[in-house]
Formats: C-alpha cells, sequence, structure tokens
C-alpha cells in the first residue's frame, strides 16, 4: 500500500518532464521488490503557493513523500529513499530543494476498501 506523492513548485513544470520523472519514481518503488506491484500509487501535485526560508516562492524545490506500512528495515528504507533521490537529481539538478522523505504508516490506524 505504499504512496509516492510528488509536490512541486509551479516553476518547476516549465523545466521538468513532470510525468516522466513520476514514472521513473514509481518503477523505483515497482522495482524495489518491497511491496506487491498492484498496490504501488503514485501521483503528483503542483503548488502554485509556496515559500522556502528567505527566498520565499523564488526558490523552486520538488519533495517527495513516500508512506509505507511499517515492516521495512531501516536500511530497506534507507535504499528506496536513496533510490528516489538519485531518479529525482537525473531528472531534476538543476531544481534549487530537492527532498525525499520515507516514513512508515501506522498499521493499527490504516483503513483500506479495495472495490
Amino acid at each position: 500500500m505504499p504512496n509516492l506523492v510528488l509536490e512541486y513548485s509551479s516553476s518547476v513544470d516549465e523545466r521538468v518532464n513532470v510525468q516522466g520523472l513520476l514514472e521513473d519514481l514509481h518503477k523505483v518503488a515497482l522495482d524495489s521488490g518491497l511491496f506487491e506491484l498492484a498496490s504501488v500509487k503514485s501521483r503528483a501535485f503542483e503548488c502554485h503557493d509556496w515559500l522556502v526560508g528567505e527566498e520565499g516562492n523564488s526558490a523552486d524545490f520538488i519533495h517527495i513523500s513516500f508512506d509505507l506500512l511499517a515492516g521495512r528495515t531501516p536500511e530497506q528504507k534507507r535504499e528506496l529513499s536513496r533510490a528516489l533521490m538519485s531518479v529525482l537529481q537525473t531528472h531534476a539538478n538543476h531544481v534549487r530543494s530537492l527532498t525525499v522523505n520515507v516514513r512508515d504508516m501506522d498499521i493499527e490506524s490504516f483503513q483500506k476498501v479495495v472495490n
């Protein structure tokens, strides 16, 4: 049930192929061997309003949040984070701020319905 969410400043959209980036990030998750393939979900959101430090909205960014159910080792999560960052740098090394956050979800409170 991993969810990859790609957030990016609207200024990035002109210089990065966001769909291609999303597809390559999704492939990293699929190829990691950590998840059932059908459960991997990836999506992108363009941010029209943002602030970064003292630079305000003149600094562009891409941030990846990768939520997964608990159960992977710290090393598995570190390797996933590194692989995602590698793809991110390949596509967008000219973007001011690139960040990745892989985090566990609380399995006790997670709910899922598939129809």
